[in-house]
């Protein structure tokens, strides 16, 4: 008798979905990486894998450890960069269209930001692994 039942795991979508990104960007970049894990079957016209081989590739390859701010300290972007993995121009770009909050402290030649408004920055941002599921 063939076993007609579909395997467990995730669709991409379903992975998508899970970890707060982009169909597109699983399809066409995450799983398209050496180290993405292989399909363990399919669910209809869907590939399907293995989530916890999912999440060990994902940890491994797509996230950004998270940093740990003094509250009080004031950093500059290429501090919050050097800590985080976000460019200094990226962290400048998106104060411009406030998708980062304006510095802190503007006294000095460089714009410094809090630890403690860096840190509720990060944990609005997409890419912030303590908001993308359990990656």
């Amino acid at each position: 008798m063939v076993d007609t039942t579909p395997p467990d795991g995730e669709t991409l979508r379903e992975i998508a979905a899970r970890h707060n990104r982009a169909y597109d960007t699983l399809r066409a970049q995450w799983s398209r990486h050496p180290d993405w894990p292989a399909p363990i079957g399919k669910r209809g016209r869907s590939y399907v894998y293995d989530p916890a081989a999912v999440d060990a590739a994902i940890a491994a390859h797509f996230t950004r450890g998270t940093a740990a701010f003094e509250p009080g300290r004031l950093y500059t972007a290429r501090e919050i960069s050097e800590l985080t993995g976000i460019s200094a121009a990226t962290i400048r770009s998106d104060v411009s269209r406030n998708r980062w909050p304006a510095p802190d402290d503007t006294s000095q030649m460089a714009n410094r930001w809090t630890g403690t408004t860096i840190t509720t920055a990060l944990t609005g941002r997409r890419h912030d692994p303590r908001t993308a599921g359990s990656a």
